[in-house]
């Protein structure tokens, strides 16, 4: 499929998709939004994609937001249409995808931007990232997830504030907050999400999607998470990656997975 706004590669079962609008500091527009639902589908649905990393183009930006342009007219109802939609087609998508996502943060990552890298399962941020949600200062709250998940990632406190005071923090403020995994130098963040990507390739995809869902049923309303552990965990012994891990691990030899 050709896109006009994103980019995607794929080498040694890790897909890198990569936002390519360097002039607009990579901010999200409805065809970009779509594009990467899209993208995202695509990849899922790609049994030789093992992880997916989403970055940003050029240094200064992952994404420095969402294009206001587009919606500052909007009333009341097509606001609700907009957040919702963007719920479904891309956020909530990204956060429950079976296939690993890390967020490599390089650069301003504000609004939309840090919101679809908070949907990432995990995030690393070169160290001239700047990250926040300056929603308030336009009379308008984050729309895209970010009041839930920011507050999941820095506690109810940080996000208050963050949201507040509309702050952006910097990479190593957003480490101690535990808003990213790691920070890197801006030439050496991709190597550094590839080294980790490498890393979750060697094991099971099967086991790993059943993980995601755990995981994301402990933060899910209405859901309990243990008990999604523990019919995920069940699954997984019908699985035939959990015949040739055992099998391996009595063999004393490395295992090679399927994904079935």
């Amino acid at each position: 499929m050709n896109y006009n706004n994103i980019i995607v590669e794929t080498e040694e079962n890790i897909a890198v998709l990569t936002i390519n609008r360097p002039n607009q500091l990579n901010a999200l527009n409805s065809e970009t939004i779509a594009e990467l639902g899209a993208a995202f589908k695509s990849l899922e649905s790609d049994a030789s994609v093992k992880v997916i990393i989403i970055t940003g183009s050029g240094t200064k930006a992952f994404v420095a937001g969402a294009d206001i342009k587009e919606f500052y007219q909007f009333d009341e109802a097509q606001g609700r249409e907009l957040a919702a939609k963007g719920h479904q087609s891309l956020f909530d998508l990204v956060s429950n995808l079976n296939t690993p996502v890390i967020g490599a943060v390089n650069g301003f990552a504000l609004g939309g931007g840090l919101e679809l890298a908070m949907s990432c399962h995990f995030r690393l941020a070169s160290d001239n990232a700047k990250l926040g949600l300056p929603e308030v200062t336009l009379g308008v709250i984050p729309g895209y997830g970010g009041t839930q998940r920011l507050a999941q990632l820095v506690g109810k406190g940080r996000a208050m504030e963050m949201i507040m005071t509309a702050k952006m923090v910097t990479a190593e403020e957003a480490l101690n907050y535990g808003l990213v995994n790691q920070v890197t130098l801006q030439e050496e963040l991709m190597a550094a999400c590839q080294k980790i990507a490498l890393k979750i390739v060697k094991n099971s995809p099967v086991a790993i999607a059943g993980a995601i869902r755990a995981v994301n049923a402990g933060y899910t309303d209405g859901v309990n998470g243990f008990e999604m552990e523990i019919e995920e965990f069940g699954k997984c012994f019908g699985t035939e990656d959990f015949k040739e891990g055992t099998t391996a691990f009595i063999e004393k030899r490395k295992a090679n997975f399927s994904g079935k």
